[in-house]
């Protein structure tokens, strides 16, 4: 099942919070409730993933692929 995951990036301890992580059906996403919900939710989350990074710091060093 398809699912979506909300995480801050790795602070420099290597550990990356994760604070949304949920299963997503296409069925689902055919109501408009569910999928304004959904969007709430996820508006949430990254609030929530900012402020965690914000509390955990920067890595050390980000490399990211093709960069």
């Amino acid at each position: 099942m398809p699912e979506i995951i909300v995480r801050a990036q790795p602070g420099q301890g290597g550990e990356a919070p994760v604070v949304m992580h949920e299963r997503v059906t296409e069925s689902a996403l055919r109501s408009g409730h569910y999928a304004e919900q959904l969007i709430e939710r996820i508006g949430w989350a990254v609030v929530d993933a900012t402020d965690a990074q914000r509390r955990v710091g920067p890595a050390e060093s980000q490399t990211h692929p093709g960069s």
